[in-house]
């Protein structure tokens, strides 16, 4: 099920807090990055990445890889800082609107 503008809204008001969980670095991409992030979405569905991949497009790539790779939701990119959601369908954390 999409997100609506208003969960977004929502969701990046909920993330202004937080501090990065994950940080990609210069290997880029990995496997092991991938299971380290799906781990953090898995509890706490609402993360942020720092994202230290080079150039924008370089980053462009990076982020959409890990989107489609994970299922997660892109909710804000600021610079190099990312926040991902995905919903735990077992044991939900965050109710959204």
């Amino acid at each position: 099920m999409p997100i609506t503008n208003a969960q977004k809204k929502y969701l990046r008001q909920a993330a202004h807090h937080l501090k990065p969980v994950v940080w990609a670095g210069q290997n880029g991409v990995t496997e092991n990055l991938l299971n380290e992030i799906e781990q953090a979405l898995e509890r706490h569905e609402l993360i942020k990445i720092k994202l230290r991949l080079g150039e924008r497009e370089e980053r462009d790539k990076g982020i959409e890889k890990i989107c489609d790779e994970t299922s997660a939701e892109l909710i804000q990119r600021v610079g190099n800082m990312l926040t991902l959601y995905k919903r735990n369908k077992q044991k939900p954390v965050i109710k959204l609107p």
